[in-house]
């Protein structure tokens, strides 16, 4: 799940508010989604 909403957030088809809803969700932890939203090219 990580890699892919990686992959969707770096072309732009997922938002920083819908990866906190994954977190939430318990798909991905916060340190993941700190990952997804610094290493955005």
């Amino acid at each position: 799940m990580f890699e892919l909403l990686k992959i969707r957030y770096e072309k732009n088809f997922v938002r920083k508010d819908q990866l906190l809803k994954y977190v939430a969700l318990g798909k991905i932890t916060q340190q993941q989604y700190q990952q997804i939203i610094e290493n955005k090219k």
